[in-house]
């Protein structure tokens, strides 16, 4: 009986799939710190800061949830020797970084802190 291959088998030598699996995990754990960082900031500017935090879980989870595709093309994409770039997942994580900075600094500037 031959021995199949992996269907996350590739040839590239440098794991260029596994490094940008990595740092799509990075992203998504500093998503989940910038919760717990707003989440500290719930008792001084009141119940609009679990907007941010339910943003930043909700941006989190999204990275998480589609991990798993991104890497199962990323291989299909070397070994097809085509790969082209992820526009709309670079731009989510881009727009959803901006908003909750936007957010955040309107949080600290703008909304009183309650004693």
């Amino acid at each position: 009986m031959p021995a199949q291959r992996d269907a996350a088998w590739h040839g590239d030598s440098g794991l260029q799939p596994e490094r940008t699996d990595l740092a799509w995990s990075r992203t998504t754990m500093a998503m989940v710190v910038a919760a717990a960082v707003f989440l500290r900031w719930l008792p001084h500017h009141g119940w609009f800061v679990g907007t941010l935090v339910g943003g930043a879980i909700i941006a989190a989870l999204a990275i998480y949830l589609t991990q798993k595709r991104r890497f199962h093309k990323a291989v299909r994409g070397i070994n097809q020797d085509t790969m082209p770039p992820n526009i709309r997942s670079m731009a989510a994580v881009a727009a959803s970084v901006v908003i909750l900075a936007v957010l955040g600094i309107y949080t600290v500037l703008f909304l009183p802190v309650q004693p």
